[in-house]
């Protein structure tokens, strides 16, 4: 899973001299027509962007599951669509070796799914891959981190520098520090960049 043309001067010099007649009403009457039509498009819109994800979910899932065939390993792909982006989980026993240490193969895993959609779609992909539910359980661990955090700044009224996390650690607890009210940026270059929690302003 983001107006309508400003009235000329000639038509704005139209409108106002003209007598209130039914054309006059109908006129009156075109803002709202305008605003439905761009409701509309938005909707419109918005549901193509989900079938595009979808697309992406299910290109995706054809290619990881040729990639269980060939490391001969069982597991059940779940497809979603979460936000603006596709979401794809590989679920099941013995799938430890398709993580790696703090998930550093899923992660190489996720890039090649998203080259895969991109081979087939010509589009860049944003698509979210879990496995054994590593990520899940990862937000979920970060989200008691960030909450932590939020508390001692809170408490103490001084800045919170947090450990060296990857893109997708990151973005999970800037949006719950957001979600306790509080600012956060990230510092630093990769491989050691890192977020800094700061009191509201």
């Amino acid at each position: 899973m983001s107006d309508s043309p400003a009235a000329t001067a000639d038509e704005t010099d139209e409108t106002a001299e003209a007598p209130e007649t039914a054309e006059t009403d109908e006129t009156a009457e075109a803002p709202e027509t305008a605003e439905a039509a761009e409701t509309a498009a938005v909707v419109g819109g918005g549901r193509a962007q989900v079938k595009q994800l979808e697309t992406e979910g299910d290109i995706a899932a054809d290619y990881l599951e040729e990639l269980l065939d060939i490391a001969d390993l069982d597991g059940d792909l779940d497809m979603d669509v979460e936000g603006n982006r596709a979401a794809v989980s590989i679920v099941g026993d013995g799938l430890d070796a398709l993580v790696g240490d703090n998930g550093e193969i899923l992660e190489a895993l996720q890039e090649l799914t998203r080259l895969a959609v991109y081979r087939e779609t010509g589009e860049r992909s944003r698509l979210m891959l879990d496995i054994g539910g590593f990520r899940a359980d990862l937000r979920k661990n970060l989200v008691e981190l960030a909450n932590d955090a939020a508390a001692e700044v809170q408490d103490t009224s001084e800045p919170v520098k947090l450990a060296p996390m990857t893109p997708f650690e990151r973005k999970v607890v800037h949006d719950a520090i957001a979600e306790a009210g509080l600012r956060s940026a990230s510092e630093g270059v990769e491989p050691t960049r890192c977020v800094v929690v700061s009191p509201a302003p």
